[in-house]
């Protein structure tokens, strides 16, 4: 990489972080030493919340091509970022801020010298797949997303049971039935999203750098519908069947949610781009497992974690 050249750098803040903003000065401290021009986008527009440097709180900074992301907060900024600049294919390094996290692979204390060795170009992007999804009410397209972890369906009532019609192969022209789902809801994930919600209702573990979709059916009424790893080239169409007895309501990554309505199709594929998410060695996920499941015996946190909520994906 041409260090004297100039580059653009996007930091993300997570401000309920409490060590966000510090981190935040202590790279661009760094960056500005490298001739980065550098701009800094808070998750949280509370103006009470915000650093001392510049930061962008409204719209999402889209102007520029980034040559590098710096995702500064959990699992679950990682997922903000991701999603925000798919498209651009821009390269994420995630600081993790909070607990042991599966996604935010980087700790506070190792960035500068995983920054340094991406600007030698001595690492290797870990490359995610994520998934597209879409809405279809009649014949219009009412709504479009990218997700790194999953796509679910689900109720919003009292009543937990909906009723959900699933196919796959739409696209290939290779339809296949894969059934009727009478459950509390559906999960779609990718191996990335593996260690999310799929896996608290059931779901497999997969290799995050793998080529599948997880369906993962929540408290399904019949205990045959089980969890399905299928190969990414197979599409879903979700539809929603008539007569249910309460709302639906489809979730991206968890932060992003859409009402549906009976009839509505949700076509879930393989999006045409990944995330690239820069991490210190590509065994780090499984020293995660190891330590967050307590398969050693002992739950290992980092050093520098805070005491946040527990869970298997950090904001």
């Amino acid at each position: 990489m041409d260090v004297s050249a100039s580059k653009n750098a996007l930091i993300i803040i997570n401000p309920n972080k409490k060590n966000s903003f510090s981190a935040s000065e202590e790279i661009t401290f760094e960056l500005q030493k490298r001739n980065y021009d550098i701009t800094i986008y808070s998750i949280d527009s509370n103006p009470g919340k915000l650093p001392a440097n510049p930061v962008n709180n409204g719209s999402f900074p889209e102007e520029k091509r980034w040559d590098i992301a710096f995702s500064l907060g959990g699992d679950g900024t990682v997922l903000f970022s991701a999603r925000s600049l798919a498209s651009g294919l821009t390269p994420i390094l995630p600081v993790n801020l909070g607990t042991l996290g599966f996604i935010a692979g980087v700790n506070r204390k190792e960035w500068l010298s995983v920054f340094d060795r991406w600007e030698k170009n001595e690492i290797n992007y870990s490359r995610r797949c994520m998934l597209l999804v879409s809405v279809e009410r009649g014949s219009k397209k009412v709504m479009e997303n990218t997700c790194l972890n999953d796509v679910v369906v689900s109720s919003t009532g009292i009543h937990k049971l909906i009723k959900l019609d699933v196919k796959t192969g739409i696209i290939s022209k290779e339809q296949t039935e894969l059934g009727f789902y009478h459950c509390d809801g559906l999960i779609a994930a990718t191996p990335t999203g593996s260690t999310a919600y799929s896996m608290s209702a059931g779901g497999p573990i997969l290799d995050p750098e793998m080529n599948a979709l997880i369906l993962n059916p929540i408290c399904p009424f019949a205990l045959s519908n089980r969890p399905l790893v299928l190969d990414f080239r197979q599409d879903l169409e979700i539809t929603v069947a008539n007569d249910q007895r309460c709302g639906v309501l489809l979730t991206a990554d968890g932060q992003d949610t859409f009402n549906l309505e009976s009839m509505d199709k949700i076509i879930i594929k393989k999006a045409p781009w990944q995330a690239l998410l820069i991490l210190a060695d590509r065994l780090s996920y499984y020293s995660a497992l190891r330590a967050k499941l307590s398969w050693s015996g002992e739950t290992v946190l980092p050093a520098d974690a805070e005491n946040s909520s527990s869970g298997v994906n950090n904001a």
